[in-house]
């Protein structure tokens, strides 16, 4: 068993941390300024401006294996996710490896045509647009994604959809301009063959953006927001469809996977810059006659951390190395163990930071609270840790039943 990074990981590895250090770290002020003073839903200039300077260093698209990336495989691009995390508002969108973006990417890539890819996936590549995908509904638990209620329905040579989706991730962005929905085209079909997906174009009459989401009092407009969205009447044509007809499942399957170990490779660069800064803060501050580093209980909180961060990554590379070798079947268990462990742990380090910085860490004055409420909004979004948890309960028992 080898754990080294191999040498192109450590070559990108190398070139991603510079970038960062050089350009990401220095944008973070300048990015909230641009953000108080514009729009909230919009993705300030610096953000652009870093794509350029990515770009040109070749750093783009590492999330994408096949002939469309960077050819890299899930075990080489874990590492790199890791350290976009540590800025998660803006290294992700940098470097063209930002959800939803990336799912929209793989889906088209796996199961678009020749036109859909040409039409949608490369201006996506190439970062000249940005894109949502559109399955969660208010009135539905959306976290059984049987329940999803939206028709799509065939009326000869269109599909014509009817429905309300909301958190939609991206939709807020003025660039944003194609949208994946997921909706029922046979409500009478088997479980898991009612539903399908289809691209609609933003200009797309009938589909109408109600009102941002707010998380947490958050807008995300880093990421374009959260949509609320109602579709009356949206007619679009038929070769729109994304693969067959009744596979919609199948492929949301395909795509949440990968993005499930994208948000827990990156959650781990997050806790990482916490330790830094908890301890950064506790050698630097004295309470009670002495720096609060000395307390016994602030040097639990970094063991701890410390601790809960290596286990972590084990098993993020293991999935990832899974992943890679037996196909994301394979790797399931392994994919919602992450996903259930990932975001708790790094939720709780993320409150010990604060923690440690008093008021100060529910502030502005650093990532932290911005990161917590990231962190925590992760233990929801690609499915709630309970239906992960019930998944992965049953399995295990099945191994103990006749």
């Amino acid at each position: 068993m080898h754990f080294g990074y191999d040498d192109r990981t450590e070559e990108l590895r190398g070139r991603l941390n510079a970038f960062m250090d050089e350009f990401v770290y220095p944008a973070e002020p300048v990015f909230e300024q641009q953000m108080a003073a514009g729009d909230p839903w919009s993705p300030p200039p610096v953000v652009e401006e870093l794509k350029a300077e990515a770009r040109k260093r070749g750093l783009w698209n590492f999330f994408l294996p096949g002939e469309h990336g960077a050819g890299l495989t899930n075990l080489q691009y874990a590492p790199l996710a890791e350290i976009t995390g540590r800025s998660p508002h803006l290294a992700p969108t940098a470097i063209n490896c930002a959800a939803p973006d990336t799912g929209n990417m793989e889906v088209l890539s796996m199961f678009g045509t020749e036109q859909q890819r040409k039409q949608w996936l490369n201006p996506l590549l190439e970062g000249e647009i940005r894109s949502a995908f559109a399955m969660t509904e208010p009135d539905v638990a959306s976290s059984d994604a049987r329940n999803i209620a939206t028709r799509i329905e065939r009326d000869g040579g269109d599909y014509v959809i009817n429905g309300k989706k909301w958190f939609i991730s991206g939709a807020m962005n003025p660039r944003c301009q194609i949208f994946i929905v997921m909706g029922k085209t046979d409500p009478d079909g088997e479980p898991h063959r009612q539903q399908s997906m289809i691209l609609v174009p933003r200009d797309t009459p009938g589909m109408d953006i109600k009102r941002g989401m707010h998380v947490f009092g958050y807008t995300d407009g880093d990421h374009g927001g959260h949509a609320e969205i109602e579709f009356t009447d949206v007619r679009v044509p038929a070769e729109n469809l994304i693969g067959e007809e009744g596979g919609g499942f199948a492929v949301a399957q395909a795509r949440l996977g990968p993005g499930r170990i994208h948000h827990c490779m990156r959650l781990i660069g997050m806790a990482e810059r916490a330790i830094e800064l908890m301890c950064e803060r506790a050698v630097s501050r004295t309470a009670f006659g002495k720096p609060i580093a000395q307390q016994g209980v602030v040097q639990d909180w970094i063991a701890e951390s410390r601790v809960r961060v290596e286990q972590l990554r084990l098993l993020v590379l293991k999935t990832a190395w899974l992943m890679d070798t037996v196909g994301n079947q394979g790797a399931h268990t392994e994919i919602q163990s992450i996903k259930i462990a990932t975001p708790i742990q790094v939720e709780w380090i993320l409150d010990k930071a604060i923690q440690a910085h008093g008021a100060g860490g529910v502030s502005q004055d650093t990532p932290l609270a911005g990161l917590w409420a990231h962190a925590r909004t992760l233990r929801l979004a690609d499915g709630p840790d309970e239906v992960h948890k019930r998944s992965l309960a049953r399995r295990e028992l099945a191994k103990h039943l006749p």
